[in-house]
């Protein structure tokens, strides 16, 4: 299958296409500079010159060439919002397949660093994030196509975590550099359901290969609240963990950071084990606990 992946010198992306690659896919990627066209031709992707703005055509082009479109960029809404309405208009009757990489802030909840009860199956109703309106229209609009012959779909991770320096293990250690102890909000039991990278990318693939049109689909393997995170990060380091209020935790992750630091945001993955038989490998997200990365961001700038 040919796979255009909008996004693909992202984490998300990237690693998809490694691993659309190795199941013997043909993979091309957008790439919005020379330097990024070069790290996809190294990595063996075919690279697309456009971007999500004022070369949107040529994204739009090499999706109507392709077998299959991923969208997995971290755009902003506006520039997100646009592409996903061409790419579904483009695709009208083409029996291609559109598959749509969202997120579960979509249905996270404000709980000021405190534990929440409610966990979302794919079919769950809830009250989308209002940060995250844009978004949920994004999903939307996808699932909508089904209607004018796209084989569309919507993935919907957990916390993405994996190699790297990515999400609330990584937060936490940087906490360590601004305010010397291991950092929480709250009493620290916020919580975020969390999926490895490998998972992720294993679930697109099954997605590709028999998931339904207009099949919603969550990733999520395990959970883990944040106070415990911190504290197994202040053993690592020999630091204290500690509660931030709210406005202290702006300073030291800016305030988006603070609002996902102190929301909870648990899901289940019921369509994708029924439908997909998906089953995650990695449940624990604690074994990055000593990776020298992340020591690494405890250390303050000089």
């Amino acid at each position: 299958m040919n796979v255009f992946i909008i996004g693909a010198t992202g984490f998300v992306g990237g690693h998809l296409a490694r691993h659309l690659i190795a199941e013997g896919h043909t993979v091309t990627g957008l790439a919005r500079t020379e330097s990024a066209a070069l790290t996809l031709r190294a990595r063996g992707i075919s690279p697309v010159a456009a971007d999500l703005d004022t070369r949107r055509a040529g994204a739009v082009e090499a999706a109507l060439r392709a077998d299959a479109v991923i969208y997995a960029a971290q755009a902003d809404p506006e520039h997100e919002t646009a592409t996903v309405a061409d790419l579904t208009r483009a695709l009208r009757g083409t029996g291609k397949t559109l598959i749509f990489l969202s997120g579960s802030g979509v249905l996270m909840q404000r709980t000021a660093g405190a534990w929440s009860p409610d966990t979302f199956a794919e079919d769950d109703p809830f009250l989308p994030e209002p940060l995250a309106g844009s978004r949920k229209a994004a999903e939307d609009t996808v699932l909508a196509a089904v209607a004018h012959g796209t084989r569309a779909m919507v993935v919907r991770p957990g916390l993405i975590w994996g190699p790297g320096d990515h999400g609330h293990m990584s937060m936490i250690y940087q906490s360590v550099a601004v305010v010397g102890a291991a950092a929480y909000i709250g009493n620290g039991l916020a919580t975020y359901g969390h999926v490895h990278i490998d998972d992720v990318t294993r679930l697109f693939g099954l997605a590709l290969a028999r998931g339904r049109s207009g099949g919603l689909y969550h990733a999520v393997a395990g959970e883990t609240p944040n106070r415990w995170i911190a504290e197994r990060v202040a053993q690592d380091l020999g630091v204290k963990a500690r509660s931030v209020t709210l406005e202290e935790a702006e300073q030291v992750w800016g305030p988006f950071g603070a609002l996902i630091m102190a929301a909870s945001s648990r899901i289940r993955a019921v369509a994708a084990h029924r439908e997909l038989g998906w089953q995650p490998q990695h449940a624990d997200m604690l074994t990055m606990i000593g990776d020298q990365r992340l020591r690494a961001l405890a250390t303050p700038s000089p």
